[in-house]
């Protein structure tokens, strides 16, 4: 192909692209002020094209100087749009008392987003244009979100961002004390990972809210934690009044964390997720199942909406977690250097009478290096068979033999063939 020809084809097609993300995001603008009679708005789908074929002229004209010469060509011409906005912008707010300046700001990228294809950014140029239309077209929603969110919530995502954005980083990773067994990165990359799942369920929840039906409740409170969430349900047993619901949303709840466990597995070493796959998704089947069977028979409308769960991340609660974590690392290869494998399958039973989290985090990283995938496999069966079962006690204790049985028995057949699977499936057949 000629050179020139094919430089005047990529030029076209960047004025192109510049004009597209224009328009699209112009449309998402006109549609808000559609009703509005012609000027009376500052920018209208038409504006927007053109300051995104602005910013494509701009850059593919001066695309022969040097990058640093071009983008100071584009931000002189970007001088005068900016100036007309904000003077556009003082003249409305001083009419209309209206201070707001979105879409005054989503102009002003839109001509950049209309500079970025010249500099081969076409791909990043659209998908920010798309992500600036969604957002300006959420207005709504967004604002009902904060209009929700309290002051813990938002207290508690802060503390979540500060732990995972500023302090992973700082944290070194290299091993310190007896074996060498205590990484502080990694012990804290562990709780940034599951107080991440954990706050996902938990706006999930928020987001559609626990009055919205037992299954939303429990497969949302589940991701949060099962345990808490079986505490929760137990005590409101008397107020709901419908035992077989509740026993639904305890069993989907339980079922809930054999999920949890493989996703945190996928993001820790994906190659155990088909050696743990048959355990974990018998469990999840079992109880699932039986949660389902109650669910058919019973009242599927109760109410759920005083089920309080708490803000999964707080800055105490992480930092026991970390503790336990911390412990639990030191454990592992104190009881693996002294007393074998048999040393590890007491500390899963152990650490799984209250979490499953510490135990998975802390095995499945060694799988396949310092210890064999098939006893991961079955530590984590034995924390999960465990917590499923001590879940099932705790509400029995609670709330009595009518809701307790019902839950206890499920628990106990699931906990069975989750034990039978990590026992009698070949793991071997997963890892070659």
């Amino acid at each position: 192909m000629d050179p020139q020809y094919e430089t005047l084809v990529r030029n076209f097609g960047h004025i192109g692209i510049a004009l597209a993300l224009g328009l699209l995001v112009g449309s998402e603008r006109g549609w808000w002020a559609r009703s509005r009679q012609e000027g009376g708005r500052i920018a209208g789908i038409r504006t927007f094209a053109l300051l995104g074929l602005l910013g494509g002229i701009a850059a593919t004209g001066s695309s022969a100087l040097p990058d640093w010469q071009s983008l100071l060509f584009c931000g002189l011409v970007f001088l005068p749009v900016a100036t007309l906005l904000i003077v556009a912008y003082v003249q409305v707010a001083r009419r209309n008392q209206d201070v707001g300046m979105t879409t005054e700001v989503a102009a002003m990228i839109t001509y950049w987003l209309g500079v970025l294809p010249a500099f081969d950014l076409a791909l990043p140029a659209a998908a920010s244009a798309v992500i600036l239309a969604l957002l300006l077209h959420l207005k709504e929603t967004l604002h009902s979100w904060l209009q929700r969110l309290d002051r813990a919530e938002l207290l508690g995502t802060l503390q979540f961002l500060i732990v995972s954005v500023v302090l992973l980083p700082l944290l070194p990773d290299a091993g310190f004390g007896p074996w060498e067994a205590f990484n502080p990165y990694r012990v804290w990359w562990m709780v940034v990972l599951i107080s991440g799942l954990s706050l996902l369920g938990y706006f999930a929840m928020r987001l559609a809210g626990p009055g919205k039906g037992i299954l939303a409740t429990a497969l949302t409170g589940g991701l949060i934690s099962s345990t808490a969430l079986t505490l929760s349900l137990s005590r409101l047993h008397g107020e709901i009044r419908n035992t077989r619901i509740v026993a639904v949303g305890i069993l989907l709840a339980c079922a809930t964390m054999f999920a949890r466990v493989l996703v945190v597995v996928a993001v820790l070493k994906r190659e155990m997720v088909l050696p743990l796959l048959p355990a974990m998704a018998t469990g999840m089947l079992a109880l699932g199942a039986a949660g389902l069977f109650y669910w058919w028979r019973g009242d599927k409308d109760a109410d759920t909406g005083k089920l309080e769960v708490r803000n999964p991340f707080q800055l105490v609660p992480a930092l026991q977690f970390a503790a336990l974590l911390a412990l639990v690392m030191v454990a592992v290869e104190a009881l693996r250097h002294w007393f074998g494998n048999a040393g590890l399958y007491l500390l899963s039973v152990i650490t799984g009478v209250a979490d499953v989290d510490a135990i998975v985090v802390s095995l499945v990283p060694k799988a396949a290096s310092d210890l064999e995938a098939g006893t991961v496999v079955l530590c984590v069966a034995l924390a999960g068979a465990t917590n499923t079962l001590m879940k099932a006690v705790y509400c029995r204790v609670i709330a009595g033999p009518g809701l307790g049985w019902r839950v206890l028995w499920p628990a106990l057949f699931s906990a069975v063939l989750v034990l039978a699977c990590a026992l009698l499936v070949p793991v071997g057949a997963f890892t070659r």
